[in-house]
């Protein structure tokens, strides 16, 4: 089981949305995969057409991370019907959601102490079944990011190809180092996704140069481009694979090749 978390400092990148694509290209791959909502936002529970229904969520789990359990309050995404009515499977494809709520805020704190930071990593040590965990995280470095990171097995930093992403994107690089050292020795990878590229502004060629100058060969490829469609894929609760046109299938692609790159290669 492969956990991880998908990450950014500053708000508005599009992490949740580089989340859902991830989840909808190993739904179509078939990968058994979990998303854990911890954005109390929740706007990936709201994406993946999810509502608790009698579960606890995932801030609630948290709160008894000894005593809770992970599989008993999963819940189905909604796509999984949508893929299980488009074609015959001889396999059911798995998609399930850990959902999100505003409680799991009472974490998202600096002052966190450590024995918290592995709340998520009790959670995840009694779930089995997945390939693959998807960790949506706030766009912060407070107390559920670095709760998500003591769990992960690699971290994934969305970014866009402006000044003040990209700076953004190195804080949290030099955060993560310091985490590792403090924390979580065994933490994987620390990859950059940039997401929202616009090849034809002069600016994003600039910002996309600097970031491969800056950080390297931890920049996956590929670059995700903009996408207009975003909002009215994640409002219907679809996923990018299940929408029509060439666009959302061109985009599909991306995020095909994307977590191709993220499961084929080496976690450290």
């Amino acid at each position: 089981m492969q956990v991880v978390s998908i990450s950014s400092l500053k708000g508005g990148v599009g992490k949740t949305s580089v989340t859902l694509g991830l989840a909808s290209a190993a739904l179509a791959a078939g990968i058994p995969t979990l998303v854990i909502d911890l954005d109390p936002h929740a706007d990936a529970s709201t994406g993946l057409g999810v509502r608790a229904e009698g579960k606890l969520t995932i801030g609630r789990m948290l709160k008894n991370a000894r005593k809770a359990n992970l599989s008993d309050n999963i819940v189905s995404s909604s796509w999984q019907a949508k893929a299980i009515s488009k074609r015959s499977l001889t396999r059911v494809p798995v998609l399930d959601v850990a959902v999100g709520d505003a409680y799991t805020g009472i974490y998202d704190r600096p002052d966190l102490r450590a024995r918290d930071l592995r709340r998520l990593t009790q959670l995840l040590s009694k779930t089995s079944g997945y390939a693959l965990v998807l960790v949506d995280c706030p766009p912060s470095l407070n107390g559920l990011t670095r709760m998500a990171w003591s769990a992960s097995d690699r971290i994934m930093l969305v970014a866009e190809p402006s000044l003040f992403s990209v700076a953004g994107t190195e804080r949290t690089q030099r955060a993560l180092e310091m985490f590792r050292k403090e924390y979580a020795p065994d933490l994987g990878r620390i990859d950059v996704v940039a997401n929202r590229v616009r090849k034809d502004s002069d600016e994003h060629r600039f910002r996309l140069t600097e970031m491969r100058s800056m950080f390297g060969a931890s920049v996956l490829s590929p670059e995700l481009p903009e996408f207009a469609d975003w909002q009215q894929i994640q409002g219907a609760a679809y996923s990018v694979h299940q929408w029509p046109g060439r666009p959302a299938q061109k985009t599909a692609g991306l995020f095909d090749e994307l977590l191709r790159n993220i499961t084929d290669s080496p976690k450290k």
